[in-house]
């Protein structure tokens, strides 16, 4: 089973090719600058992804820059087609309080992706662009959103509302959501395998640490607190 693995952002695509049976990487790359007047692509790949292939053109559209993956990776003799794909999973940001699990993405699923902008409006609408534009390419292919929120769906109404009216939660959606929940649900996943103890049976704290930081309290796998909130601005401090 071979399954590709986008995040579609503003300016930029991000992409991994896995090939399941083995549990390796075929390929991983970073499609850059899109729009500017210089872009970048970069796909690493080989064995060990030990081999690399970089370029500098313009690309104008993200269509350009998934044209360009697809060319590039059919070059390397690593995929033929896109339609060859098993599944094509979308990284979206905000599920708001619609989607708490992974989901088969269809005209519903991108209407209510759309309807959540306002709660995104840098992150959602690039991640919506990347799956219509994949949903063209690979048209015969089941593909798959999976939310940065969604883990957080878990958190106790104590946790997740604010001090605030609560018609603003009921009209304006205001709400601690919460994001980084992918990283958070695997980190949790692989300390229970490092533990050789059963995931439902742990309390943990999990920290994602990057360019953007976030904390969780997970207990017995599930998410009942973390550290951002509406928005990604409210931080580990």
């Amino acid at each position: 089973m071979k399954i590709l693995v986008l995040n579609s952002g503003s300016s930029s695509i991000k992409f991994k090719f896995f090939e399941m049976q083995k549990n390796r990487v075929l390929a991983s790359g970073l499609i850059e600058k899109i729009g500017e007047e210089k872009g970048n692509i970069r796909i690493d790949f080989g064995e060990s992804i030990e081999e690399s292939v970089e370029k500098s053109l313009y690309i104008p559209d993200h269509k350009a820059g998934f044209d360009l993956m697809e060319q590039t990776l059919r070059t390397l003799k690593i995929i033929d087609d896109f339609n060859t794909l098993d599944g094509v999973g979308h990284r979206v940001v905000h599920g708001g309080e619609s989607f708490n699990i992974p989901v088969v993405i269809d005209e519903e699923v991108k209407r209510e992706v759309e309807m959540l902008i306002p709660l995104a409006p840098l992150h959602n609408p690039a991640n919506l662009l990347g799956i219509n534009i994949a949903m063209k390419l690979a048209s015969n292919v089941k593909q798959v959103a999976v939310f940065d929120t969604a883990f957080h769906q878990s958190m106790p109404q104590h946790a997740y509302l604010y001090a605030l009216p609560y018609e603003l939660y009921e009209q304006e959606n205001i709400r601690r959501y919460g994001f980084h929940g992918t990283s958070h649900h695997f980190v949790a996943k692989a300390t229970a395998l490092f533990l050789k103890r059963p995931l439902n049976q742990l309390n943990l704290i999990t920290l994602h640490l990057g360019n953007g930081a976030s904390a969780a309290a997970i207990q017995k796998g599930k998410s009942i607190d973390t550290s951002m909130g509406m928005t990604p601005l409210e931080g580990l401090m």
